[in-house]
């Protein structure tokens, strides 16, 4: 498997700041999440590792989502990369923390769409369905979308921040 030695079109851009990017998993997403965050760094991004630190079998996602999900909630983190397993809790977990957007994706346009119109943050992915070429290219597109904006837009993500505020009517 070719590392990404060359940043291609999302990469660092000489000159540029570096994208911030926050990486977590357990178990179940840890060999992917070594492998990602190196290829990463080797593409010029500033990447945070979250954990898991070592191979245990007995971690929780929760342990390692939570405090990812929460930096880029806050803004130390520009973006977030969840791995768990199959991405479901990953998923489920860093949505309980306000600000974040995370989905588990499968599919290149899901992983630019879900930035572009939805504000996603986080992408979420499966250590054991997703095999590591598309995570790599699935990540290339969430790193290399940007938020839309558009009204459209912005009214959808209001009502779920409204919903976030208020519990469902």
């Amino acid at each position: 498997m070719q590392r990404w030695a060359d940043p291609g079109p999302v990469g660092v851009q000489e000159g540029s700041k570096q994208m911030r990017i926050g990486i977590a998993a357990d178990h179940g997403g840890f060999e992917m999440k070594e492998r990602l965050a190196a290829d990463l760094r080797c593409a010029g991004y500033d990447v945070t590792d979250f954990g898991a630190r070592k191979l245990n079998r007995a971690d929780d996602y929760p342990d390692f989502v939570i405090p990812l999900a929460k930096a880029v909630a806050g803004g130390e983190m520009e973006r977030g990369i969840a791995l768990c397993s199959s991405g479901v809790g990953a998923s489920i977990v860093a949505n309980k923390v306000h600000g974040v957007h995370a989905a588990l994706i499968h599919d290149d346009y899901s992983a630019h769409q879900g930035v572009e119109d939805d504000d996603m943050n986080i992408i979420c992915l499966g250590g054991r369905v997703t095999c590591y070429a598309l995570a790599l290219d699935l990540i290339r597109s969430f790193l290399g979308a940007r938020f839309k904006g558009e009204p459209r837009f912005l009214r959808r993500l209001d009502k779920v921040a409204r919903l976030e505020r208020t519990g469902p009517e």
